[in-house]
């Protein structure tokens, strides 16, 4: 595989940060450009963010010299020195939308973190196992832009990424309702128990904007291609919860649903154990071998416990069993800085580097 040179916009950031400690040793691509906000710019990454760092690992020595750029004022310079980028900025979402159309149409493609384009209609929304054929989408966006080179694509909430794999390969059952009410952990926002003692012995039964993305955002992954633009599906029905809970890292989701043809316990978990998508197939650097892991204790997963498996790629299930008033109901498990947001941007950015989508 080529390489490829990349930036990250806002990195100073917890995904920003956790970004650039995956892209560390990536073996396509290769770190030119740190960006972040105009009171960074200018500073070295040391200087700006080794402060504040929250990841376990330490900061990559490569880039702690590595001068900041002004991720709005120095667009053009950026892109002229880059294949594409990763953006993960804190701002409000207009002020996103924007920012990423004006790095596309300086055609330097965004894989963003952020969830401002989500719902634009010829912007894909991608868990890459699951609608990876929905980057097609990009020709009819690019048309839009006016660009050759330049896009936006998206990966989706966090949240939904613990339980929508498991969901996936049953729909060929004909899914009718889903009831999900995730516990969600605090890196989600941003924090960690030294910034955020009040979490300590704590849940917060609210999280701004996350049960309407829960909820919504899946029917975007499920939908389809038609003209210039995704069509969300429309169905099933979902309705979730979204809680804060006292864990560093890991999105757990306790996980309720009724079928059309209610499929047996066996099928569930054949189905569950043989998932593969296109990341597989292509043997994709970030992507786990084995996606969906069902465990049979009846006490996992657990965040501590399963939240890095398969370098924290991977989907844990567990808990199936009948339910007196949907048909099964089951718990999941995901890191939601890694499979949620950093490493599924990676994982989204070599699916589409192999599919030529840089060049």
């Amino acid at each position: 595989m080529k390489q490829y040179n990349v930036g990250i916009i806002g990195a100073t950031g917890m995904v920003g940060q956790r970004f650039a400690t995956l892209l560390e040793n990536h073996p396509w691509f290769n770190v030119k450009v740190l960006a972040a906000s105009p009171r960074s710019a200018g500073q070295t990454y040391e200087e700006a963010a080794g402060g504040r760092w929250k990841m376990q690992t330490p900061m990559p020595e490569a880039m702690k010299s590595m001068k900041l750029y002004d991720a709005t004022a120095d667009i053009e310079k950026i892109a002229e020195q880059v294949d594409f980028c990763f953006c993960a900025v804190d701002m409000k979402k207009d002020e996103i939308r924007a920012l990423e159309e004006a790095y596309a149409k300086a055609e330097c493609p965004i894989v963003s973190n952020n969830s401002a384009h989500r719902f634009t209609p010829d912007v894909p929304m991608v868990v890459p196992e699951i609608n990876a054929d929905h980057i097609e989408i990009i020709d009819a966006q690019r048309k839009r832009l006016g660009t050759k080179k330049g896009f936006i694509a998206v990966k989706s909430n966090c949240s939904i990424q613990s339980y929508v794999p498991a969901l996936n390969p049953l729909r060929k059952f004909g899914i009718t309702k889903v009831l999900a009410c995730t516990y969600q952990a605090i890196s989600g926002a941003g924090k960690t128990f030294e910034t955020w003692p009040e979490m300590l012995d704590n849940l917060i039964p609210y999280i701004g904007g996350e049960e309407e993305k829960s909820e919504q955002e899946p029917l975007k992954v499920w939908g389809r291609i038609e003209g210039n633009q995704i069509v969300k599906a429309d169905k099933p029905e979902i309705t979730t919860q979204c809680l804060r809970v006292p864990v560093s890292d890991g999105h757990t989701a306790a996980v309720f649903v009724s079928f059309e043809n209610k499929p047996s316990k066996e099928e569930i978990l054949k189905l569950w154990a043989d998932f593969k998508g296109v990341p597989q197939e292509l043997e994709l650097p970030s992507a786990p071998k084995q996606f969906i892991h069902y465990f049979e204790e009846n006490d996992r997963p657990q965040a501590k416990l399963d939240r890095n498996l398969e370098n924290g790629m991977a989907v844990s299930t567990g808990r199936l069993r009948e339910d007196t008033q949907y048909d099964y109901k089951f718990v999941c498990l995901s890191h939601n800085t890694l499979r949620g947001a950093a490493g599924g941007g990676v994982l989204l950015a070599e699916l589409l580097a192999a599919k030529g989508y840089f060049d």
